[in-house]
């Protein structure tokens, strides 16, 4: 058997964290056997769903490595694998399972199913619908709906009946028919609903497992009762652990962020996030935490994926990414943190100024933990200083800095040679003769060129920034200091 496996996004909103890791799953299993990986695009809320979220979902997939066999985009035998475009399907199998007494409309209004549930409530009774319809002979029904009379469909649950299954994270599963009401196959309106839609594309587009989050296991014994209905083999179960945060509640945006773009932009690297959703529900073996993709694809198997919630730790994530981040080329590294730098700049670096970054980038390299942070401890060498007050406040109002960047100046200007070897036996000599040490002598020249007390190695950064600019910000420290 050839593995098909899906995942099918709603365009309503962004990529959320716990779609992606049910993503990255389907696709680990799909690589790991041989298979076929699928997207396609739960759009039946057409009034909520637009264009817009739909290419944020698919860019952040494509962005986390996670390409498709077939699907929207790539194409595939099954048209635009655009649930809008498949309406008509759904109308043809939910006519057919009416046709056939597997499913019977439903004339009650809402009003009447608020007040049924409601009074089923205070009676201490199941809330679900109370088959009120069900009753009525199809050539009635028929007869009502020919009037113009308003009517959803309702498949008709086996009573009595068990749903049994074996979920291959779960383990044996039985849900008693009597949990399970004749819920609504399409409303009122025409519009299908979410279990009808799925299941009929599981079935026409030969799904073979369905890979998807715990919370949508209340849902599977009525997929599988439409999928019966429909006279075919249901898929092979999994359902993935929910993500928590680490107060042990599920996760939500009390959390912090919780939707992939929101980690494109605040400069994770893909494969950080890749390794560490790979890791929510899943152990590599062992105590490996880090690993590439194609080590995840050889060692994936849903067995090993565990019944118990997941902790989404954003502290962990932020530790793996800098791991990540240290662990590129250096010139990898500063080409990849390039357009993180230029969005801080508002603007393009120029070729001559992308050298000076990627000579002090492999420096940045080992201090930051996500890519916009080069802005922080490079951002001054290409743009006017701007101080940090805190800085000044700390280093430059003590007695001796004015002495210091006098001197600096002096030495610095005299130099032949512009390199760090340079300038350092510049500045020691200056803290030698004013009988100073590196704090009180270093710090000032450090907030007067950079305009921080964080920054890259010193002597390093003033090679980088050059001759001129250096003498130039020294003298404005100084006057300001003198002003």
């Amino acid at each position: 058997m050839t593995v098909r496996v899906r995942i099918a996004p709603s365009p309503t909103g962004h990529l959320h964290v716990g779609n992606a890791r049910a993503a990255l799953f389907n696709w680990l299993f799909a690589r790991r056997r041989g298979g076929t990986f699928i997207v396609r695009i739960d759009d039946t809320d057409t009034e909520r769903s637009t264009a817009e979220f739909e290419e944020g979902i698919l860019s952040a997939m494509r962005w986390l490595g996670l390409d498709w066999d077939e699907g929207v985009e790539v194409g595939g035998p099954h048209g635009s694998y655009r649930q809008s475009d498949r309406f008509g399907r759904y109308g043809s199998v939910s006519d057919d399972l009416v046709a056939r007494r597997l499913a019977y409309p439903c004339f009650c209004t809402p009003d009447e199913l608020d007040e049924r549930r409601k009074a089923a409530q205070a009676a201490g009774r199941p809330p679900g619908y109370d088959g009120t319809c069900r009753s009525i002979a199809p050539s009635d029904a028929a007869a009502r709906r020919a009037a113009g009379e308003v009517a959803s469909i309702r498949l008709a649950i086996p009573r009595p009946g068990v749903t049994e299954f074996e979920d291959l994270v779960r383990d044996d599963m039985r849900f008693d028919h009597d949990t399970v009401d004749d819920f609504v196959l399409v409303r009122s309106s025409g519009v299908p609903t979410y279990h009808l839609a799925s299941t009929v594309d599981d079935v026409d587009y030969e799904i073979t497992h369905v890979v998807r989050g715990e919370d949508l296991l209340p849902s599977t014994p009525k997929h599988i009762l439409i999928t019966e209905a429909m006279g075919a083999t249901p898929p092979v179960y999994a359902h993935l652990p929910l993500l928590f945060g680490p107060d042990g509640k599920k996760l939500s945006k009390r959390h912090g962020d919780t939707s992939v773009a929101a980690y494109v932009a605040a400069g994770y690297l893909p494969e950080a996030l890749f390794n560490y959703l790979a890791l929510l529900g899943w152990s590599f073996g062992g105590d490996v935490t880090i690993f590439s993709r194609a080590d995840a694809v050889e060692r994936f198997d849903l067995s090993a994926v565990s019944k118990n919630p997941a902790v989404f730790d954003t502290d962990k994530l932020l530790w793996m990414n800098g791991e990540y981040i240290r662990a590129l080329d250096p010139d990898e590294f500063a080409t990849r943190s390039r357009p993180s730098l230029e969005a801080r700049l508002g603007r393009p670096l120029s070729d001559e100024e992308f050298v000076v970054y990627a000579s002090v980038a492999p420096l940045v390299q080992e201090r930051v933990k996500l890519l916009p942070e080069v802005f922080e401890m490079t951002g001054w060498l290409f743009a006017d200083v701007d101080y940090d007050e805190s800085s000044w406040a700390k280093v430059m109002l003590a007695e001796s800095v004015p002495s210091v960047l006098l001197e600096a100046t002096g030495r610095l200007e005299a130099l032949s040679t512009w390199d760090a070897g340079s300038i350092e036996g510049a500045l020691r000599s200056v803290l030698e003769d004013l009988e100073l040490g590196a704090r009180k002598g270093f710090q000032p020249v450090r907030v007067a060129v950079t305009g921080s007390t964080i920054s890259p190695p010193l002597f390093e950064s003033m090679a980088a920034l050059g001759k001129e600019a250096t003498l130039s910000r020294l003298s404005g420290a100084a006057a300001r200091l003198a002003g």
